[in-house]
């Protein structure tokens, strides 16, 4: 954890208690008296730190950003590591090669959703997974209960550079050459200003870039973090709090557990069904409970011309309330307001019109899509493709 005792000394509106909650080493680089914390895997993060999230969006789309974002890397490691990610994970961990990573969705034996994250495999019997929100750490250790396997927090706060330009920014950090081929969704180690980090060819935007993961707790962060922004300034990059990542990532159809989706959805519901292996030589925990399930989707898109639904709305069909949203916002690519929708039931939904009941009791005509909103074969973070106004 960081000591921000310093900076609170500064700045005497600044108070965070970090007793119980992670705050990051990169936080006295950036915080402000406008600074709005959320709480994030045990994290706090900055939602928002009163900058223009509108015109951050747009530079995402255009250059290069960078996030603090708090997703809560662990390692997992040992002997038996693998047939502990193949019992934990709905997915055939076995064909996860080395340097290479994976979406990954653990279930409890229900079947319902408890977490989803990116796992890499970074050296032999040695693994790193990325958790989203909720509690994780206690599933795992009951799980690995007499198995050669070690399971422990590398302390390590995620960076995000995203954006079309984020490559740029990628030849000017890196101590040496940048990774060659640098696919998507591969893993590397790199340097920057003499400090090791992981690096891998993901993020939770939709656009191309790269995550980084500092691998020694003592460095000094603000100054890292300082470095990053003079390397990457000439290219355009920015730092953003992640309202403007908040934006595109529900452009890009991007999920987030305990918010879009929780334990009370299968994969199936959630429009995951693709990330469940159940052909799978491994009894993982929920496969009985799967191999059962209806594979109706219950999650959707939902697009409302003249008005921004956000979470909560309610959603209805003559009258009748059928779902409601989880995230929402107004997207400034589509000009139109987006949501995703959690509907009660299954139904031949995309296509349909509806009505969103807003938060002031006003109704206004939307429509179910298909998600996501646009770029449905992710060319633009493979980075095959731009199509900006």
């Amino acid at each position: 954890m960081t000591d921000t005792s310093n900076y609170a000394h500064a700045h005497p509106s600044f108070r965070i208690s970090s007793k119980r909650f992670a705050t990051s080493p990169w936080l006295p680089a950036y915080a402000n008296e406008n600074m709005m914390m959320g709480v994030y895997s045990r994290r706090f993060y900055p939602l928002s730190i009163g900058d223009d999230a509108i015109a951050n969006y747009w530079h995402l789309r255009r250059s290069a950003v960078l996030f603090d974002v708090p997703e809560h890397p662990i390692v997992i490691e040992g002997s038996e590591a693998l047939a502990l990610l193949q019992k934990l994970f709905c997915r055939d961990i076995s064909k996860l090669k080395q340097g290479r990573a994976t979406y990954a969705i653990a279930c409890n034996h229900d079947g319902g959703i408890i977490m989803d994250g990116v796992l890499m495999c970074i050296g032999e019997n040695r693994y790193w997974y990325v958790l989203a929100d909720g509690e994780f750490m206690p599933w795992i250790q009951a799980h690995a209960t007499g198995m050669d396997v070690t399971i422990r927090d590398p302390e390590s706060w995620v960076l995000q550079i995203q954006g079309p330009k984020a490559f740029d920014v990628l030849a000017s950090l890196v101590d040496d050459t940048t990774p060659d081929p640098f696919k998507y969704f591969s893993v590397h180690d790199c340097s920057i200003a003499g400090q090791p980090f992981l690096i891998s060819r993901t993020g939770w935007t939709g656009e191309m870039g790269f995550e980084l993961y500092p691998l020694n707790p003592q460095m000094d962060g603000p100054a890292m973090f300082e470095t990053i922004l003079e390397r990457g300034r000439p290219h355009g990059l920015i730092f953003s709090s992640l309202e403007s990542m908040g934006i595109r990532r529900i452009e890009a159809g991007i999920m987030d557990n305990g918010t879009d989706m929780d334990a009370t959805m299968t994969p199936y519901q959630a429009g995951l069904g693709q990330f469940v292996n159940l052909d799978k030589d491994v009894d993982f925990i929920g496969k009985e409970a799967l191999a059962r399930a209806e594979q109706g989707r219950l999650f959707f898109g939902l697009t409302c011309q003249d008005a921004t639904p956000l979470a909560g709305t309610r959603i209805k069909v003559g009258g009748k309330e059928v779902g409601h949203t989880t995230a929402g916002g107004w997207s400034p690519y589509l000009e139109k307001g987006i949501a995703f929708a959690r509907m009660d039931y299954t139904d031949d939904w995309v296509g349909k019109p509806v009505t969103v009941e807003l938060a002031d009791g006003s109704e206004h005509d939307a429509v179910i899509v298909s998600l996501p909103f646009y770029d449905e074969e992710k060319l633009i973070p493979r980075g095959l493709a731009n199509s900006m106004p």
